[in-house]
């Protein structure tokens, strides 16, 4: 009689292990926000691995370099992936926030692109040039230009405006834009240089359409980042560890042919 009350009490309890969880695998959801091309696509592409590790991935898609942030900053987002580090140094220090990079992924090199030009050399004295209106992006393109020898600058340290070209032989025209808006003016302007996300997402090979381009040595790497405090998050070492496997490498390299470079 006792070993049958003993019996029963031992099913009891195996019973309400089970009740409680117990022996199953918990599943946490990441909310993370990302540029369509190549971001989104790259995340997406790593879902079925996360999920193997008990990680729900929520892409969210941002058609802007403001929002990700403040979406992060507020908690909204665990984390972001689509900017380099002056853009995101850049935006902590105007705005107040608090993000950090929790690793590397990969680099987009940026590029000029016309509609009317077929190469560097073709483009006219009064040529008007669109670029990006965010400090960090401007910076970038101007130390673009002035590598091309299109422009030159005062130095080629901290951050620029237009203000510090020092010579314009081609007195160039510039026009500084929104960034996701730069590949739909280039029916209006002469030449515009664009983020490779954008540039991917109009439908523009960065490799083949560009007039000229950023080289593999850019030090604008496209970084997954978090508010300060949550990097050693475990979900987010996951993260981090999918983003920066062999298999994102050659994905990375296969989809987009040398125009998105692996930075890991």
């Amino acid at each position: 009689m006792k070993k049958w009350w003993l019996g029963l009490l031992s099913l009891a309890l195996l019973l309400a292990t089970a009740a409680c969880g117990g022996g199953s695998q918990e599943k946490t959801t990441l909310h993370v926000g990302a540029t369509q091309v190549p971001h989104a696509e790259i995340l997406n592409h790593i879902k079925p691995t996360l999920e193997k590790e008990g990680i729900q991935l929520e892409v969210r898609v941002f058609q802007d370099y403001v929002l990700p942030n403040k979406a992060v900053e507020e908690g909204e987002l665990d984390a972001n992936y689509f900017q380099h580090i002056p853009w995101m140094e850049s935006t902590n220090k105007e705005q107040g926030w608090h993000l950090v990079k929790v690793t590397g992924v990969h680099i987009e090199p940026m590029g000029a692109y016309s509609k009317k030009y077929k190469s560097k050399e073709e483009i006219p004295d009064g040529a008007t040039v669109a670029l990006p209106n965010a400090t960090s992006e401007m910076t970038r393109v101007l130390l673009l230009l002035d590598q091309q020898g299109l422009i030159k600058l005062d130095n080629r340290e901290g951050d620029k405006t237009l203000k510090n070209i020092r010579s314009n032989p081609k007195k160039l025209k510039f026009k500084a834009l929104e960034p996701a808006i730069l590949p739909r003016v280039l029916d209006q302007v002469d030449v515009a240089v664009i983020n490779t996300n954008y540039a991917l997402q109009a439908k523009l090979n960065p490799l083949k359409d560009s007039l000229f381009i950023e080289d593999k040595n850019s030090p604008y790497v496209n970084v997954l980042a978090v508010k300060k405090g949550n990097e050693k998050d475990p979900a987010i070492q996951k993260l981090a560890e999918a983003l920066t496997s062999p298999e994102v490498k050659k994905f990375i390299e296969e989809k987009y042919d040398g125009a998105v470079v692996p930075a890991f």
